[in-house]
């Protein structure tokens, strides 16, 4: 168990290096322990794809740490939508403590999950909430109160926005990670919240070793809001 943390220690450290990102020795020890977790996990919950599995450090762990570069520098509260295994809020957690977070999911199971995580990283910035964000109850209790919506589910731009609306703060920024062309899903979004967003920025997630030309196509969409 000790000797597969170490592995991810090491890959995370070569990706970290490899691209001039320099975490805290601890946080990236921490990035590994979580990594072990995710994986011992996964083999009683689909929490990520199976056949990810020798490849979670790259496509999951270094990659939701990589974007907390990105993240505008006085966001103070972050929720994380559809979080899964706590894909990217744990990690942003990590390498932000001084940002808190709400995970949410509407699987049980994986927010049950995500806690376990949480307690055993000792994370005392964020909590996990088992809650469909458009729920009335959700909006009530954490209405007007993010500055930062951050997420990797796969769902359309223009839904992300329709959920984040009644729960970001007078100015926050949406963040989100995603795979392809994204012109027209921008396009749909932008037409339909025009009056709410000042910027967009599409960042082209490439890096070293394995993705130097960004050939997978990753990227993270950066929307500045006001309402």
């Amino acid at each position: 168990m000790a000797n597969k943390q170490d592995q991810y220690l090491k890959e995370l450290n070569v990706f970290c290096w490899e691209n001039g990102f320099n975490p805290e020795p601890t946080r990236t020890e921490r990035l590994a322990y979580f990594t072990q977790l995710v994986v011992e996990k996964n083999k009683k919950l689909n929490l990520i794809s199976k056949r990810d599995i020798d490849l979670i450090v790259e496509k999951h762990v270094f990659i939701s740490a990589y974007i907390s570069k990105y993240l505008p520098e006085k966001v103070t509260k972050f929720l994380d939508i559809g979080t899964g295994g706590g894909l990217p809020g744990i990690p942003l957690a990590i390498m932000r403590p001084d940002i808190r977070g709400v995970l949410v999911d509407s699987t049980s199971k994986k927010v049950e999950a995500v806690k376990d995580f949480i307690d055993k990283l000792k994370l005392s910035n964020v909590i996990a909430e088992n809650h469909r964000v458009e729920s009335e109850e959700f909006i009530s209790r954490h209405g007007n109160s993010f500055d930062l919506i951050v997420s990797r589910a796969t769902v359309p731009l223009i839904i992300l926005f329709r959920y984040a609306v009644p729960l970001i703060k007078e100015k926050a920024f949406l963040f989100a990670m995603k795979g392809g062309d994204m012109t027209e899903e921008l396009a749909k979004a932008e037409l339909k919240y025009k009056s709410y967003l000042k910027k967009s920025t599409i960042y082209d997630l490439h890096y070293k070793p394995s993705n130097i030309k960004n050939q997978k196509g990753k990227k993270l969409v950066l929307l500045e809001l006001e309402k």
